[in-house]
């Protein structure tokens, strides 16, 4: 194998591998990418077994072939290299001689035998804006269990419909549900999949790099999810098993209602949350007329109060959450206004943007702490 690429192509695809390339395996060739070069490009392939994707870089192929390098250590001597175009040539030794300008370098390989085969991508069942997609992953992603032993918690519900899109994520204490009217072309019926949370992370990135009006092709097989940008394809493994009866926890009535500015009570909670219990984050909210009052406080720390203005025209009340969690949900937000549902200290409370200003009908259902 023979080739010669621009410095820039050959970074920024690299680049993209790094997510999914394992840094710790007991399969050495899973921490290498698979290179191979044919007919005017040089096609990069990562995995870990679960989660894989293929990037392509056009390049003066010399001669076709394929092999695989380290590509952490790849990456970051590419990176350091000038900018002009890179030669490189595999011997069959698996030993590859990379010149650049003055440089001249020999990296270990290993043989392209040793990799595993990836599943080629079948027909497309749906084709939607990444963008829409990039905006549902970001509105849940943050809600998705940590607790390996729950896994069909370990990603979120992807529900495609005709002209619509469902994701869904939650941990047991919390779920996020976000949903999204747009284009959803060449869907025959709907498609319901869970999808794990490393090719959500991933998603996101080949999203900032696509564009704001790029389209995203979805395909799937029996094991795996893909999803294909341009000549960018990422491969997921599907999770398995049964995802809760989200529909049945979503609160259906409110009694107390308050609308405050979702950057002011960021930056309170922030505030009034360094003095909460470091396990359980726990922080109190009490309604007045007119005012939305913050309390946390903990026997090692000290406490801490805030009071910020609110709609609110209704009885007192009073409840308590973890603070983080209603966090992650305002860092998520994107409208200047939110909403805050409750219907008694004992049950779900719903918190919501007020208005529809980003096409998403989004709302997030939070379990209450006893404080």
């Amino acid at each position: 194998m023979e080739f010669t690429i621009r410095k820039q192509d050959l970074v920024r695809e690299l680049s993209l591998s790094q997510g999914v390339v394992e840094k710790r395996t007991t399969i050495p060739v899973l921490s290498n990418v698979l290179i191979e070069a044919r007919a005017g490009k040089v096609q990069l392939t990562a995995t870990d077994l679960e989660l894989s994707i293929r990037c392509v870089c056009p390049a003066q192929v010399i001669k076709e072939g394929a092999g695989t390098l380290p590509a952490r250590r790849l990456l970051d001597y590419v990176r350091l290299l000038p900018d002009v175009d890179i030669h490189f040539k595999l011997q069959e030794n698996q030993w590859a001689s990379v010149q650049c300008g003055r440089s001249r370098t020999r990296i270990a390989g290993m043989s392209r035998e040793s990799f595993p085969e990836l599943p080629e991508m079948p027909e497309p069942v749906a084709r939607l804006p990444v963008s829409l997609l990039a905006g549902m992953i970001a509105r849940t992603s943050f809600a998705i269990s940590a607790e390996e032993s729950r896994f069909t918690l370990n990603g979120a519900l992807l529900v495609l419909k005709a002209g619509e899109a469902v994701m869904v994520a939650t941990d047991g204490h919390r779920l996020a549900y976000v949903e999204a009217k747009g284009d959803v072309g060449g869907l025959g019926t709907a498609s319901r999949v869970l999808l794990p949370k490393k090719a959500m992370t991933e998603l996101q990135r080949l999203a900032q790099e696509a564009g704001e009006d790029a389209h995203l092709d979805f395909a799937m097989d029996e094991n795996h999810l893909f999803f294909r940008l341009g000549e960018r394809v990422l491969i997921s493994r599907k999770l398995t098993g049964s995802f809760p009866d989200y529909e049945r926890v979503l609160p259906r009535e409110a009694k107390y209602i308050v609308v405050v500015n979702r950057d002011e009570v960021k930056a309170a909670i922030e505030r009034v949350s360094q003095f909460s219990d470091e396990r359980s984050h726990a922080m109190r909210i009490q309604l007045a007329p007119g005012e939305l009052r913050l309390f946390s406080s903990a026997a090692d720390t000290g406490e801490s109060e805030e009071s910020l203005p609110a709609e609110y025209d209704g009885g007192e009340f009073e409840i308590g959450f973890n603070a983080s969690y209603i966090l992650d949900f305002l860092r998520a937000v994107g409208e200047a206004r939110v909403e805050f549902n409750f219907r008694d200290p004992h049950s779900a409370a719903e918190l919501k943007p007020a208005g529809d200003g980003t096409g998403y009908r989004y709302r997030y259902i939070l379990m209450p702490m006893r404080i």
